[in-house]
């Protein structure tokens, strides 16, 4: 049984999460589920791409399953095929399916969070966040997201933030 059952499940556990991580500073966006996905959100919204930040779960392909999640900004390219490969020590990565992300994280695409995630799933947060004076995430559903400043990330367990995780997309 998913241990996230709907959007008011999920949404709680997340509160609950920035409450108990004495995340500081935090602000709720509730939002009409249909523009949850980030391009959408922003223009819908009026935030612009570069303060919204995308939590990425990323699959081992070879060999025994591994996942890890990043975080960066929407405006952003994660490096999988050279940095993430290489931080998860597996031969070939890729971003995980839509099937998978739900099944691991118990949240819904468009919605995925580093807030709330499984226990000892490794979270890198590209350093480029950190130049950011509010970041824009998640909140495990379609129908809210988080902003809140980059440098509470480091609340979270497990956590790191990683130089060159994402370059600018051309």
């Amino acid at each position: 049984m998913n241990m996230f059952a709907d959007s008011e499940a999920i949404e709680a556990r997340v509160r609950a999460v920035l409450t108990d991580l004495g995340i500081k500073d935090w602000e709720w966006i509730a939002i009409d589920p249909q523009y949850g996905d980030t391009a959408d959100f922003c223009a819908q919204y009026g935030y612009d791409l570069p303060h919204s930040a995308n939590t990425i779960i990323v699959a081992s392909k070879r060999g025994a399953a591994a996942f890890s999640a990043c975080i960066v900004r929407a405006s952003d390219r994660l490096d999988v095929n050279r940095r993430v490969r290489h931080l998860m020590g597996v031969s070939r990565a890729s971003f995980a399916s839509a099937e998978e992300t739900m099944e691991l994280t118990g949240m819904m695409i468009g919605g995925v969070t580093a807030l709330a995630l499984p226990d000892g799933l490794p979270i890198y947060a590209c350093d480029r966040l950190l130049e950011m004076d509010y970041i824009i995430l998640g909140a495990g559903s379609r129908s809210g997201k988080v902003k809140m400043p980059p440098q509470e990330l480091s609340k979270l367990p497990g956590l790191e933030f990683i130089d060159e995780l994402s370059q600018p997309a051309q």
